[in-house]
């Protein structure tokens, strides 16, 4: 893969990504071929940012879970009123990791 085109990636996806995941995902991505290259354009990634502003507005209700694809930990959340809140604080402080974590797995993917 052209070296620019991974550069841009990098530079608008960045943000999606935890930074220890950023060297692999360089990698990968210039090995990849064109075809590759369309189904990765393709596949959408959480922003961690909304994640955080959801969890904090609606994360008693399972929502931000919902948000980044954890059905099981949003109906969880949803049942017990974010674990009586506490689940919920937690969550501030936790979703935005989780989220970039999904967006790594939806980036591997991409390529199955």
């Amino acid at each position: 893969m052209d070296s620019q085109k991974v550069d841009m990636f990098m530079m608008m996806n960045a943000k999606y990504f935890e930074g220890h995941h950023l060297s692999t995902i360089r990698e990968k991505l210039l090995s990849l071929d064109e075809s590759q290259w369309q189904r990765l354009q393709l596949t959408q990634f959480k922003d961690p940012t909304t994640a955080l502003l959801i969890s904090i507005f609606a994360g008693a209700y399972g929502i931000d879970r919902f948000y980044i694809g954890d059905t099981g930990m949003g109906v969880g959340k949803l049942l017990t009123c974010g674990g009586f809140m506490i689940w919920a604080i937690v969550d501030w402080f936790l979703i935005q990791g989780a989220t970039k974590e999904k967006n790594a797995t939806a980036f591997n993917n991409a390529f199955l």
